[in-house]
């Protein structure tokens, strides 16, 4: 219960204060939309930016740990493809759409937070690493299997060529790339640089979570409830089960063991339902998992924590 209280009700209530504020006309959509274009464009893209270029590689890019956490996601992506397309009777395109809400864990807006509230900052090295291959493992991933899907006969180029396109128009995957090039390269950075980036990143993970409630609150709980609930097993469930029993069995360090775990049981991320929309598949059922599986994280992160210690 304490973990309840102490990690995780604080970062809904901040989710919650979005929500209510745009429920009651008290903060409008279009601010929303602001705030969220804010947080997705800058702060966190130089969240991430910052903390790839400080990140130590030579110990946190530790192989275990991104084998147990990734291979946990694909099997996600691969169970949710497969059970929305043979169990469900959807098209191959929807199915992969769906597939892709069971790939993409919420790993910086929930996951940060929560992983911060719940070890420390000093703790989130684990963390970064996954995040640091996230958007590019499950956009890559997502979009060479729906690029597959849609140019059936077309060339292996020009299969390539939407593939890289799409992946090349993402900001934190660009965020990621110029970290990783300042970190391989040795460059510091001037401190007053530093200086300012830093303030934008203290913005990046309070606002990112306002703005989910206020984003939440446009999705409408309905229709397909069982493959709502499929994506919510997979999502919640199966994918951090996965990291957990994998990351025991390699022996995976306990700080970053527990990030991995935390990480893989978020809710499906609202890059989710931007994907459905990019492609315009199934985009009620992302929609209405993101927000669904939303609520229930506040219960299945306590139980992780609790099987964590």
């Amino acid at each position: 219960m304490q973990a309840l209280l102490d990690v995780i009700l604080p970062v809904f209530l901040v989710i919650g204060f979005g929500y209510v504020a745009v429920w009651r006309g008290m903060f409008s959509p279009q601010g929303v939309d602001a705030l969220m274009k804010f947080s997705q464009n800058f702060a966190i893209p130089c969240l991430l930016f910052s903390a790839i270029a400080t990140l130590d590689l030579s110990t946190s890019l530790d192989i275990r740990l991104l084998g147990s956490f990734y291979t946990g996601a694909a099997t996600g992506f691969a169970l949710g493809t497969a059970g929305a397309y043979f169990i469900f009777k959807r098209d191959i395109e929807d199915s992969i759409a769906i597939g892709f809400c069971c790939l993409f864990s919420n790993s910086v807006l929930l996951g940060l937070a929560i992983n911060e509230r719940a070890y420390g900052a000093g703790a989130l090295a684990g963390a970064y690493a996954i995040i640091a291959f996230h958007s590019p493992f499950c956009y890559g991933l997502g979009i060479t299997a729906m690029e597959i899907a849609r140019n059936r006969g077309q060339s292996p180029l020009i299969m390539a060529r939407g593939v890289a396109r799409a992946m090349f128009r993402n900001v934190l995957v660009l965020a990621i790339m110029a970290g990783f090039v300042v970190n391989l390269s040795g460059i510091t950075l001037p401190g007053v640089l530093s200086d300012g980036l830093d303030l934008v990143i203290r913005a990046a993970l309070p606002t990112a979570l306002f703005a989910l409630g206020g984003v939440l609150i446009q999705y409408k709980p309905e229709g397909d409830a069982r493959v709502i609930a499929m994506v919510c097993a997979i999502s919640l469930l199966i994918h951090p089960a996965i990291t957990f029993t994998l990351g025991n069995a390699l022996s995976v360090p306990t700080d970053a063991y527990k990030a991995a775990v935390l990480t893989a049981a978020m809710a499906p991320g609202v890059n989710g339902y931007i994907f459905a929309n990019m492609y315009g598949r199934a985009k009620r059922v992302a929609a209405t998992s993101v927000l669904v599986a939303t609520a229930l994280t506040i219960l299945t992160a306590w139980m992780w924590l609790v099987a964590l210690g």
